[in-house]
């Protein structure tokens, strides 16, 4: 299979973010195949919760090296992810993902999703520090509860955008479980995400939105990124890294948005027409 250098180029790019900042790649992939490769939505998702499959199970294997994940958390989370996201596929699976109605779907959740997880990059430790602030620390029972409720959030926002797996998950995580050591909370969230992005990619893949071709030639790319972005992680502050990327994700988001926007407005204006007499 021949690998194609610009996918490759653009993996080694998002690896080395998500190595230095920690967010999800599918923050950075979806729109990236989306805006600059005009791949069409369904395919840019499906193709990306693969890829990221691959990349998340390198992840959950060294912190589960180092132990630092919490299997009850994954498990909770699970809870709540697997089941919302058969029915979510199940629901995508009714529609023509090439056609307007899935597209215009697919572009308002990820819009949606990449404003969250900018919003969680800048405010999110003003916002665990309010939530503290306010709510008492909550019954276990309670934060089982919310667990698999957060679970299945993640569930629907993965399936549909491929984003929300990282920095949301992880502010969640913070807020449920405040004295759980940052380490295990990263490493849940990714260990997590394995069997979340295995089963939507599948899905994607059985309802035919997925291109090997190009899960190949990114993780030719991402591998090596991922990799120095490890390791260049503790010289680049961490702060500045992560306001530059909320504010790309903004710019990217508000592009996807309005290009949604023109589209339902297109298809508004066509069946108006259509409609009047």
């Amino acid at each position: 299979m021949m690998i194609d250098p610009l996918y490759s180029l653009s993996g080694f790019a998002v690896g080395m973010l998500v190595g230095m900042t920690g967010v999800g790649g599918g923050s950075l992939m979806t729109p990236l195949l989306i805006l600059l490769f005009g791949i069409n939505p369904a395919t840019a998702v499906g193709t990306d919760l693969l890829y990221a499959a691959a990349t998340k199970t390198g992840g959950s294997l060294v912190h589960g090296y180092a132990r630092s994940i919490d299997w009850r958390v994954v498990r909770r989370l699970a809870c709540g992810s697997v089941p919302a996201t058969v029915v979510t596929l199940t629901v995508l699976s009714l529609l023509n993902l090439d056609g307007a109605a899935a597209r215009s779907l697919i572009t308002l959740i990820l819009s949606i999703a990449l404003f969250l997880t900018a919003i969680v990059l800048v405010f999110g430790g003003s916002i665990v520090a309010a939530y503290r602030a306010r709510v008492s620390e909550l019954e276990p029972k309670q934060t089982a509860v919310n667990t698999v409720l957060v679970g299945a959030l993640l569930g629907i926002l993965v399936t549909i955008s491929s984003v929300g797996a990282g920095a949301i998950g992880v502010v969640a995580l913070v807020i449920l479980y405040p004295h759980l050591p940052m380490a295990k909370i990263v490493g849940s969230d990714i260990a997590h995400a394995v069997p979340l992005t295995l089963i939507a990619g599948i899905g994607h893949w059985m309802m035919g939105s997925v291109d090997w071709f190009i899960i190949t030639s990114l993780l030719v790319g991402s591998l090596p990124g991922i990799f120095l972005g490890s390791y260049f992680a503790i010289r680049v502050p961490e702060r500045a890294l992560q306001l530059v990327l909320a504010a790309t994700l903004f710019v990217v988001a508000s592009r996807i948005a309005y290009d949604h926007a023109t589209t339902a407005a297109s298809i508004f204006t066509a069946f108006t027409r259509r409609a009047v007499p």
